[in-house]
């Protein structure tokens, strides 16, 4: 078998001061070196935390070194210092003395290979120039020899290091070498791991919250398409007009008017949405039942990089109650009979004849209701004329109204800082307490602002609504970008959700299938069937809406697609082909007995087919999971784990399945040839694959270079662009 890192090796013995005589290593130190690997995957796979992977790591590190330490600096970007990040030998004075290195050419065996970013190999840290800065704390803890590498990330930039400091002068052998590369590369996927688990954290969080808001908007929300074709609602427009999703797709909204608006209305209404992108006004529809119904409609255009409409976008609030309160307040006086304060009328009324800008603050008295059960109606109203007496004194100035039973609102005729006001009014009742009929009480409120000149009062309320989302006492400033519903990231889940449920209604859904060439014969006579969503004489990809597909429960449909129409296109050859299949698809427990109709079906030998799981999911090792893959085992079909490398590299999960075929993730073959890291890695893992008996499938060979690696390692099976594009049709 080939050694790995020889060119690398090679560098370490030319290293400045000359290093100790190259001896070969041994079997038994490499069967070491692959245990000090596996080691350390299983720490990773069992999901270890960081911190203990990277110690254990340092102690398997020094078991192989006697008589000396190991240590994993970090590099701190920000102050450009190392700080010790895993030295479980070394004292705590040690960790001290150590921490706030700063890279440089006397800082050490660390700070020389991080500044340099290349290995480093001090015999004597006595006498070295390069320990000149450091040369107390080498006599200190009788660190007589220190070998460092450093810690790269995916682009080769250090980030830490990786020592073995010995309390003897001397210098690394090829085997040390060795442990020291693989100590310094474990690191690194270490690190990288936890970053990538972090930001993975983050995004399904954000996914989360994202699917969240769409299915709980309080307001209604239509996309549209360039045509003005209904292509996405939201549950809150069915809640509202009556008609479900089904019922509106394709349709042009113009299917809701009422009639109560002339073609002058919508022409003006076209008009000013086409120059300014956005149009917003009330707009009286009819629903389902024939009722009709009134809202605040919010339009704005989507326009492509050269400016040509893609969609059209309607955000609406419906008005329905809003219209019968403010009816009920018009036919009443202007001035609320209780309070003395002017009413919701004369606030808007205010508001329209303000020329310029104004500020509203909106605000909710908590915890009323409670007051109204337990003191009774006429007690609630004297606690409101207090509320009000309040108001009015510490808001000298200011314009107050009373919007309803336990709503207030402050208006200023110009743009005002409305935090103050809320600081000011916060602080004046939480210091005094309201007094009634010899009861005192803590009164406070949810605040809700908005400053501008259009539509005031309903963001202002829509920023109490967030207010109240927040907590009680809360305070929000309604924004315009960050709360219209028209956010990229909803739209594009929501267009590429719609699409997807097209393609389904329309059988839209195609195989394509990609040649794995068996680098034995330098046949192709084996497939992967890829899943394409061909519509609108448009072929997108997989990556574009499988995870629109996997939010919304819809990876089961696709892959029973899959699997019926490749066994189709397979049962017109003799050719074997690999279907993928999910979690998601596990979980309903289908895949067995549909497996097995298709095969009847088409009359296809489950042995010619490959189930491709991912590795994540044999790592997990869910019982009904391996109970579902060992009974698919059982008759007849093969297994393959995809994108070995990239997750948790459970080895013996593997073997407990009976794993067919190990396919090593393109991440790592795509570089192969120019990467030491990505080729130690595939060797690590084809050397256990062959020790184990099983077939290894290098994913993305692009190039010759990429292929003469693989063979050299002695890898089954090549697929890539190399040998075969994807294709909707096989020769076989």
């Amino acid at each position: 078998m080939m050694e790995s890192g020889s060119n690398t090796s090679e560098a370490f013995a030319e290293e400045a001061s000359g290093c100790q005589e190259r001896v070969p290593v041994t079997v038994e130190q490499q069967d070491q070196i692959l245990a000090f690997q596996q080691s350390v995957f299983n720490d990773v796979v069992t999901n270890q935390p960081c911190q203990q992977v990277l110690d254990h790591l340092c102690r398997l590190a020094e078991q192989l070194l006697p008589n000396s330490v190991a240590s994993l600096m970090i590099l701190d970007a920000d102050s450009y210092r190392l700080n010790v990040l895993s030295a479980p030998s070394v004292p705590e004075v040690g960790h001290e003395a150590l921490n706030g290195l700063r890279p440089g050419p006397g800082g050490g065996s660390c700070g020389n290979a991080v500044l340099k970013n290349e290995p480093v190999f001090v015999r004597d840290t006595f006498n070295d120039e390069r320990w000149r800065d450091l040369r107390d704390l080498a006599y200190d803890f009788n660190l007589c020899a220190c070998w460092s590498l450093p810690v790269r990330n995916s682009e080769g930039e250090p980030v830490g290091s990786f020592a073995l400091s010995s309390f003897e002068h001397r210098l690394p052998s090829s085997f040390h070498q060795r442990i020291l590369q693989v100590g310094a590369d474990m690191a690194g996927l270490v690190l990288a791991r936890q970053q990538q688990e972090e930001q993975l954290a983050r995004q399904n969080t954000r996914l989360q919250l994202l699917g969240r808001a769409i299915e709980s908007a309080s307001e209604g929300v239509v996309i549209t398409d360039a045509d003005n074709r209904i292509i996405e609602t939201n549950p809150f427009f069915s809640q509202v007009t009556g008609y479900s999703h089904e019922e509106v797709v394709g349709k042009n909204p113009n299917f809701l008017s009422s009639g109560a608006h002339d073609d002058d209305f919508y022409q003006s209404m076209w008009q000013g949405l086409m120059a300014e992108d956005r149009w917003s006004g009330e707009v009286i529809n009819q629903r389902k039942d024939g009722s009709l119904w009134p809202q605040w409609l919010s339009l704005s255009v989507l326009r492509d990089e050269q400016g040509v409409v893609q969609n059209y976008v309607g955000v609406f609030t419906d008005l329905s109650e809003i219209k019968q309160e403010r009816d009920r307040h018009v036919a009443a006086l202007t001035t609320d009979t209780l309070t003395g304060l002017p009413n919701k009328s004369q606030l808007q009324d205010a508001l329209d004849r303000c020329d310029g800008d104004s500020a509203l603050l909106v605000l909710n008295v908590n915890n009323f209701s409670l007051i109204n059960s337990a003191y009774g109606l006429d007690f609630a109203d004297r606690l409101l004329s207090a509320i009000t007496q309040r108001l009015t004194t510490v808001l000298d100035g200011a314009r107050i109204y009373r919007l309803n039973a336990d709503e207030f609102a402050v208006h200023y005729e110009k743009d005002t800082f409305l935090k103050a006001v809320f600081t000011k009014i916060r602080e004046s009742f939480f210091l005094h307490q309201i007094q009634v009929d010899g009861l005192s009480f803590n009164i406070s409120f949810s605040y809700g602002g908005a400053v501008g000149h259009d539509d005031l009062i309903r963001k202002a309320l829509m920023a109490l609504k967030k207010a109240k989302q927040g907590g009680r006492g809360r305070f929000y400033l309604y924004a315009d970008k960050k709360d219209e519903l028209e956010q990229h990231q909803r739209l594009e889940y929501m267009q590429w959700n719609a699409l997807l449920h097209r393609a389904l209604t329309e059988d839209c859904l195609v195989p394509y299938f990609q040649g794995i060439r068996d680098n034995e014969t330098g046949e192709i006579n084996y497939y992967e069937c890829l899943i394409r969503m061909q519509i609108d004489d448009q072929v997108y990809g997989p990556y574009q809406f499988l995870q629109p597909a996997k939010l919304s429960g819809l990876l089961p449909v696709i892959t029973r697609t899959v699997i019926d129409k490749s066994c189709r296109v397979m049962s017109g050859n003799s050719c074997d082909f690999a279907i993928n299949i999910t979690e998601d698809d596990l979980s309903h427990h289908y895949l067995e007995g549909f497996l097995e109709q298709k095969c009847a079906q088409y009359n296809i030998d489950p042995q010619r087919i490959t189930l491709e799981i991912l590795e994540g999911v044999s790592a997990d090792g869910k019982k009904n999971h391996i109970k579902q893959l060992a009974s698919l085992k059982a008759k007849g079909f093969r297994l393959a784990i995809d994108d070995f490398g990239t997750e948790y590299s459970n080895f013996e999960r593997i073997l407990e399945l009976d794993v067919d075929l190990i396919k090593i993730d393109a991440k790592y073959i795509k570089s192969i040839d120019t990467d030491q890291t990505s080729y130690e890695i595939t060797r690590a893992i084809v050397f256990f694959a062959r020790n184990a008996g099983i077939p290894v499938v290098a994913e993305f060979v692009h190039s010759e270079a990429v292929q003469r690696v693989v063979e050299t390692l002695g890898i089954r099976f090549s697929q890539g662009y190399l040998f075969s594009e994807p294709a909707a049709s096989i020769e076989c």
